[in-house]
């Protein structure tokens, strides 16, 4: 009886974490908001794990919106700390909706490339903007940002018709030649929003946690056996 009351309770905690789920930042903006910029921070990850001192940070300006066209100032800035010793940021990325058409970049990050992949299990990205001429997402060349370096610039998103808003989610980082952490070389970095100037409205996509998806398998499946096996009792003692 005990077990079944203890696997009841793991199967109920699961079910609380599922009603708050995590969420992929995104920020919708339009027309009306020409000059509102927003900010975020960014936490290294390799193999789904984290990498501490691994951080970067982002900001961005919708500067103007014209025909097809939306265009962005930006500033990256490479803040990580100890225990990493070296590391640069080689690019970032995001998502779009609607689907952008192409893309074009100046400054720090002056190369883009449309529908890519992003390593460490993120997969394909709508638009990433590099250091370097590269095939891929994944990185190449040997420029980027290093450790307190930051870097601006500007960048135009068109589509293949005027769009009335745009939301932008999923942001990343990618980060190579880190230093200082055993056995890692390259990572990515997830965004979180930290703060906006006003306007352009934020929310998210509700994202599966993996953990809490085997601890609700884990408890459902217990549960089952534990009340077969009561089952089984009963029906002997009768």
């Amino acid at each position: 009886m005990n077990a079944l009351k203890m696997l009841t309770g793991i199967a109920a905690s699961a079910s609380l974490a599922f009603a708050a789920p995590a969420f992929a930042d995104s920020i919708t903006l339009g027309s009306t908001d020409i000059g509102k910029s927003f900010s975020l921070n960014y936490d290294g990850f390799s193999d789904g794990t984290a990498i501490s001192g691994l951080t970067g940070s982002t900001t961005f300006t919708l500067t103007g919106v014209s025909g097809n066209d939306y265009t962005f100032d930006y500033a990256v800035a490479n803040t990580s700390s100890a225990p990493v010793t070296g590391s640069r940021i080689s690019s970032f990325a995001f998502n779009t909706d609607p689907n952008i058409s192409s893309a074009t970049s100046t400054g720090a990050f002056a190369y883009t490339t449309l529908s890519s992949n992003y390593p460490n299990g993120i997969g394909t990205v709508d638009v990433c903007f590099k250091d370097a001429s590269t095939g891929s997402c994944a990185g190449g060349g040997s420029g980027g940002l290093t450790l307190g370096e930051s870097g601006t610039g500007a960048f135009t998103l068109s589509f293949s018709s005027p769009v009335s808003a745009l939301t932008l989610s999923d942001f990343y980082v990618r980060y190579q030649s880190i230093a200082g952490v055993p056995g890692i070389s390259s990572a990515s970095g997830a965004g979180t929003i930290s703060s906006t100037s006003g306007g352009g409205s934020t929310g998210g996509t509700p994202v599966p946690e993996p953990g809490m998806l085997g601890l609700l398998g884990a408890g459902l499946i217990g549960l089952a056996m534990a009340r077969r096996r009561t089952t089984a009792r009963h029906t002997l003692a009768a």
